[in-house]
């Protein structure tokens, strides 16, 4: 009758919510990532080549990838600041196209100097479309699918990792390394054309963005922690992976023709990880970071010791690929998380911090093999970046249970600022 109380038979349970779709244009993003990323990686597969045809040392070889990274660091703050108030749409349009004109310049570069300069400068709009692309990507979703969708543009990175640098290896090998160069180049073509068709037209926020108050980020220690977690993270294993190369050749004693597909191992393990951690991070984002970096510590630490292995070597390659991409939707999150009053500068940030690793990392890799350690050694230092990592995730972990406790308390008045780091709904 009206008013009774229902049997415990008759209440149903409530239906859980149902998780947001994401939107096109984050997957049309990842899409353009992919070009973005070959480019960024395939360098792994092709230092030999290169090296005898500009006729430089493999190390010196290697800091083409650091160039790229160099651009990346300066790029994504510069170019996020440059274009804070320009449309989203024409500036990735532009970005693009500038992009894929460096990967032409690359193709017909006729010295190493050449080549270099015009790795920064493919770089440089490289990092201004990853930091707006994110910016857009983060702005579409809500805060609790944010892990989600910059595990969607990772994506785009893991199949470039998959596809994309095995297929410049492969290039490499057969046609010569300028053909992947061109190869990379179409790649961004058809990146252009979708974003120039597929991506909506992006409104500004109703707000100017005032670049003042986007700066003022950087008075947070916990953007500092995230800057330095993600660049010694990300340093760690590529300091390994950027010789990965030499080291199946020369360490493990394998055949030149399995660089491709021990790269595209790599890569699956990437695309496994990004699934994953983007998927658990928003629920549990400190605990994806320590057992991620955790894990690649120990598996770099594992590479050290076996490179010798060719089958233990294999088999790293792809573990290596998983744990790294399994923490990166977690330390793009946090930077979004703990910068969240400053959308396009945290995007810039990220990308600036993961590309201090990508040049910190070959660079110090290129260093131990310069000392005489060997090609194996790269993996020891790399496993020294990624303990120094761990460290600084603790830390980070730390001061975020004390801002919760401030945040919590009631007889504590907080300033507005205050408000984003607490309002994060982050757990371990």
């Amino acid at each position: 009758m009206p008013g009774a109380t229902p049997t415990v038979s008759h209440v149903m349970p409530e239906a859980a919510p149902p998780r947001p779709r994401m939107p096109l244009a984050v997957y049309i993003l990842g899409l353009s990532v992919f070009a973005l990323g070959t480019s960024e990686f395939m360098l792994s597969g092709l230092l030999p080549p290169i090296a005898d045809d500009m006729n430089v040392t493999i190390p010196q070889a290697g800091l083409l990838i650091s160039a790229f990274a160099i651009g990346m660091v300066i790029g994504a703050p510069l170019l996020a600041v440059a274009t804070l108030r320009l449309p989203r749409k024409a500036t990735l349009i532009a970005l693009i196209t500038v992009f894929g004109l460096g990967q032409v310049a690359g193709a017909l570069a006729p010295t190493y100097e050449i080549l270099f300069a015009s790795r920064v400068i493919s770089a440089l709009a490289c990092a201004g479309f990853w930091a707006l692309g994110a910016a857009v990507a983060i702005a579409m979703v809500p805060m609790n699918s944010r892990a989600r969708a910059m595990a969607v543009m990772i994506g785009g990175l893991s199949i470039a990792n998959v596809l994309g640098v095995p297929a410049g290896a492969f290039l490499g090998d057969h046609l010569g390394w300028r053909s992947a160069f061109w190869a990379v180049g179409l790649a961004s073509a058809i990146a252009l054309v979708g974003v120039v068709t597929l991506i909506p037209r992006i409104p500004l926020p109703a707000e100017r963005p005032v670049l003042r108050r986007e700066l003022s980020i950087y008075r947070d220690r916990q953007v500092w922690l995230s800057i330095a977690i993600t660049a010694l993270a990300a340093g760690g294993v590529f300091c390994a992976f950027s010789y990965l190369a030499p080291l199946l050749t020369d360490v493990a004693g394998l055949d030149k023709g399995w660089v491709p597909w021990v790269l595209g191992l790599f890569g699956l393990g990437a695309l496994i990880g990004t699934t994953v951690g983007g998927r658990v991070a928003d629920a549990h984002l400190f605990g994806v970071l320590l057992s991620g970096i955790t894990a690649s510590t120990v598996f770099l630490a594992a590479l050290a010791l076996f490179a010798s292995s060719p089958a233990v070597t294999i088999a790293l390659a792809f573990l290596l690929g998983l744990s790294a991409f399994f923490t990166a939707p977690a330390l793009n999150a946090r930077m979004f998380n703990v910068a969240g009053a400053a959308p396009t500068l945290a995007g810039a940030t990220t990308t600036a911090a993961f590309n201090l690793g990508n040049t910190g990392g070959p660079w110090l890799g290129g260093t131990v093999i310069d000392a005489d350690f060997g090609f194996a050694s790269t993996a020891w230092a790399g496993a020294a970046m990624t303990v120094v990592a761990l460290g600084l995730v603790a830390v980070s972990l730390r001061l975020h249970g004390r801002s919760r406790l401030v945040a919590a308390s009631p007889a504590v008045v907080r300033k507005p600022a205050d408000v984003p780091a607490a309002a994060t709904g982050e757990r371990v």
